[in-house]
């Protein structure tokens, strides 16, 4: 991991890494590992294991507390959905994670930066480095943040939707028109960067968002634009 994406990774997340051997640990696969044998580097193996309890239970607290009146059967299964690959990798995409992760030649040649196991293991990764660097209470506040809100219920369980899906689904449905993301304003100096965008359905403006990367700003705005919509709709 390069210094100047080390940083910038923090700083898009709101985070501040006490032990960043710890945060380059996370990002480490086994395949670099095995290529720098005589160097000191550490793959994200154990991290992972980590993460993936750490997650059992935060996620599990999160839905006891959100759905008081489910039974443990029906807790059980949404939990299996929000932890499972796919959900993880996808959490994972949604931060840029991929593009911070040191890989073996042969993986970054096979789009390891973009296969779905990967991710989601470097997800649960990084959950478990956050949560040795700064503890339980800041690993929940990450999760309230970047994972909770995107988790929406249904009959069978829990979907992961992104607001940009949500967004486009409700357009369709509801014959609103295309929906467009159309970048306003940037500002700021290079290294700490702050796109606006605006995202139109049809020709009307329904929503505008603000963000450290163009992918959080149009996340954002169609948010905003998604709860316009469900006020005036119902």
């Amino acid at each position: 991991m390069k210094r100047d994406s080390f940083y910038e990774l923090q700083q898009r997340l709101q985070l501040s890494f006490k032990r960043t051997k710890l945060l380059k640990q996370a990002f480490t696969h086994t395949s670099y590992v095995n290529e720098h044998k005589r160097g000191s580097a550490q793959d994200n193996e154990r991290l992972e294991f980590l993460g993936d309890a750490v997650l059992q239970l935060l996620v599990s607290e999160y839905l006891f507390a959100t759905y008081p009146q489910r039974p443990e059967g029906e807790l059980t299964r949404m939990r299996a959905s929000i932890v499972c690959e796919p959900s993880l990798a996808q959490f994972a995409e949604r931060l840029e994670l991929g593009s911070h992760v040191l890989l073996g030649r042969g993986e970054e040649q096979l789009g390891g930066r973009q296969r779905q196991a990967l991710l989601a293991d470097l997800f649960e990764s990084f959950v478990g480095a956050i949560f040795l660097d700064a503890g339980i209470e800041q690993t929940r506040a990450f999760l309230n943040e970047h994972m909770f809100p995107f988790v929406e219920s249904n009959d069978y369980g829990l979907l992961v939707k992104d607001s940009k899906s949500k967004l486009q689904e409700r357009s369709q449905h509801h014959g609103l028109g295309a929906v467009e993301y159309r970048i306003i304003e940037e500002r700021g100096p290079a290294h700490d960067r702050e796109f606006v965008v605006e995202v139109y359905l049809g020709e009307e403006r329904f929503g505008v968002g603000s963000g450290r990367t163009k992918k959080e700003a149009e996340q954002r705005a169609a948010a905003e634009a998604w709860r316009t919509l469900s006020q005036e709709q119902g």
